[in-house]
């Protein structure tokens, strides 16, 4: 990025309990980085888990940014051109987007529950791995996953990350 380039920045939290000091840090990161390149500074809410769900939260949350003196130019208060602001109100695009990543084979199908993946990732711990999802699931053909979806069986769309690769890096500019 050219130092002329306006930065937008944005800002995800997920209202589900207490603001984090993480997100008063990284909000801070982001509000001064979009200000001083001439940009905006977005407030985008991660409410798509809707089980964990808080009003009280979310209110919560934009108290701490106003205290804080980071008040967004965009967000689920105040509106703009990039709207929607909250994360559940583009649902709809998410599932298009990720039916075209299954279809590309790209992404597939997870049907694991719960106590599945609690498992799962027991064993992996025991076995001195880190915690996470083992991909068991990227190998069920295809046909088999669409019938098995069509019939309401609960499941997730995971990215097809390549096996051949144990990292990936990313540069992260404020760290």
């Amino acid at each position: 990025m050219s130092q002329n380039e306006k930065m937008n920045t944005r800002i995800a939290p997920s209202p589900t309990g207490d603001p984090h000091v993480g997100t008063a840090y990284m909000s801070l990161f982001d509000y001064v980085a979009a200000k001083q390149s001439g940009g905006k500074f977005i407030f985008r809410l991660e409410d798509t888990d809707q089980d964990r769900y808080n009003a009280e939260s979310e209110k919560i949350l934009f108290d701490m940014l106003h205290w804080l003196g980071l008040d967004p130019n965009e967000s689920p208060e105040i509106g703009g051109p990039n709207a929607p602001y909250r994360q559940s109100e583009r649902l709809e695009t998410y599932k298009k987007h990720a039916e075209q990543l299954v279809k590309e084979g790209k992404a597939y199908r997870a049907f694991e529950t719960a106590e599945e993946l609690e498992l799962i990732g027991q064993e992996l711990k025991r076995l001195g791995k880190p915690w996470g999802y083992d991909g068991r699931a990227r190998d069920i053909p295809h046909a088999e996953a669409e019938t098995r979806a069509q019939m309401g069986q609960t499941h997730v769309i995971r990215l097809k990350v390549p096996r051949d690769r144990e990292v990936i890096t990313i540069k992260d500019e404020f760290r």
